[in-house]
Order: structure tokens, then sequence, then C-alpha cells
């Protein structure tokens, strides 16, 4: 019983932490979250020396990509609308400066 709840347990965390994630990505979609750089990179200075790049004998398919014409059953949908009004919410966002 006791493994049972552990899992339940981690189940909830990695439901969490993926609900957490998508709510960050959302916040830069929108311009929620606006990041400006404040200091430029500097890399490192490396040396090198000697070495030899792998070599490869690829042999890959071939692949052909046509079309060709063949004939279909398609179903025909009869659909009307009406403008008709209706109250919705408003949102209004300032995007972070």
């Amino acid at each position: 019983m006791d493994n049972i709840e552990r899992k339940r347990g981690m189940g909830a965390g990695v439901i969490l932490a993926i609900v957490a994630v998508v709510l960050v990505v959302a916040a830069f979609a929108f311009g929620l979250i606006d990041i400006d750089q404040t200091k430029e990179t500097q890399l490192p200075e490396v040396a090198v020396q000697g070495g030899q790049a792998p070599a490869f004998d690829v042999d890959a398919a071939k692949v052909k990509v046509g079309s060709a014409t063949t004939d279909v059953s398609v179903p025909t949908v009869d659909v009307s609308s009406e403008k008709v009004g209706v109250e919705v919410p408003t949102v209004d966002v300032e995007k972070a400066q």
C-alpha cells in the first residue's frame, strides 16, 4: 500500500512540474515577462592542437515523392449561421517593459 501512495505522489509532482513549465513558457509567449541582457558575453580562450575528424561511408535509401489522382467519397454538409449578440469577457494586459 505504501508503494502505491509513493507512486501517486511522484505522479502529482511530475504533473505539477509540467504545469509550472507550461505557465512560464506561456508568460514569455504572451509578453508578460521581458528579460533584457545587461552584460555582454565573453568566451574563454581555447587552444586546440592536432586531432582528426572521423570519416563515414553512408549508403542512404532513395526516396521518390510524387502524386496520383484517385476518386474519394467526400461528404457535403450544409452549415448556416446567424449573428447573435453575446456578452463575452475581455482581458487587458500590458506587456512588461
